[in-house]
């Protein structure tokens, strides 16, 4: 009998720690990506600092909404945010580097996943302190997002290719006439190189939105380096802080060698 209570406890507190989330900074995925991103530096738990948000069970795994809230209490200031998908193809989703002394900083955008992953957010501060958050997403089943066709005709993407538009942004709680929020729409497929064409039989090309940067009259809001695993037509929304320009000017390139400007006003003394 004795025997036999202890197998059944020795069962149950198995059962209990199988149960239990390992910290998603454990894995053999990370541990490469980490040692070749950031060249294996310390990094601290997010805690108060860093807030992920994302969906357990995404309703389009071509578009996975990815939200941080990046906020320093101490005098430092966010430098750059990282997105990491970690079992993607290309698991460095963005880096976004950001200019000016912002000790907070929010950014929101969709990301393409390829499988059930673990997601990160790896922010730096001023002083190069690194902290990462973390959030499993699940993958839903049907076709990986990598390979998964895109929206739209091959006509239509190439008539549509590189506008932009600036709108104000979804969610407004919270949001300050002194840190406005806006959301950045650049019409580009973002094609993978890992979608095989029904009609040719050939893959079509890798073609993706590789930099990004965004400015408010002669300031920097942020400049990005995108990758394969962001979503088609990338949207990204962001908040500034208003020094009287009246637009924020955007410039993008492509790794095609393709490049698009444009001014999109953001209202009087914004």
């Amino acid at each position: 009998m004795r025997r036999v209570a202890l197998t059944l406890a020795l069962s149950a507190v198995v059962g209990v720690l199988a149960a239990v989330p390992l910290p998603a900074y454990a894995g053999k995925a990370w541990d490469e990506i980490r040692a070749g991103v950031f060249a294996g530096r310390a990094m601290q738990p997010a805690g108060d600092i860093v807030q992920l948000t994302a969906p357990f069970r995404p309703l389009d795994q071509r578009a996975v909404p990815i939200d941080v809230e990046a906020r320093f209490a101490d005098g430092r200031s966010v430098r750059g945010i990282t997105l990491i998908v970690d079992e993607n193809p290309s698991p460095v989703a963005a880096q976004f580097d950001f200019g000016g002394a912002r000790e907070h900083v929010h950014l929101s955008t969709k990301l393409r996943l390829n499988a059930g992953t673990d997601v990160r957010a790896v922010v730096e501060a001023s002083d190069g302190q690194l902290y990462v958050a973390e959030k499993f997403v699940r993958f839903a089943g049907g076709q990986a997002a990598c390979s998964a066709p895109p929206s739209g005709s091959p006509e239509e993407i190439a008539a549509t290719m590189g506008e932009m538009t600036l709108e104000p942004a979804s969610k407004q709680a919270a949001v300050t006439q002194i840190e406005p929020r806006a959301r950045l729409k650049i019409m580009h497929p973002n094609h993978t190189g890992m979608v095989l064409d029904q009609l040719t039989l050939l893959y079509v090309p890798l073609r993706i939105l590789t930099d990004l940067e965004v400015r408010q009259g002669e300031e920097r809001v942020f400049s990005m380096k995108g990758s394969m695993t962001m979503a088609q037509d990338p949207v990204i929304e962001f908040d500034y802080r208003t020094n009287g320009a009246t637009a924020l000017h955007v410039e993008a390139r492509d790794s095609d060698g393709a490049s698009w400007a444009k001014d999109l006003p953001i209202g009087q003394g914004s």
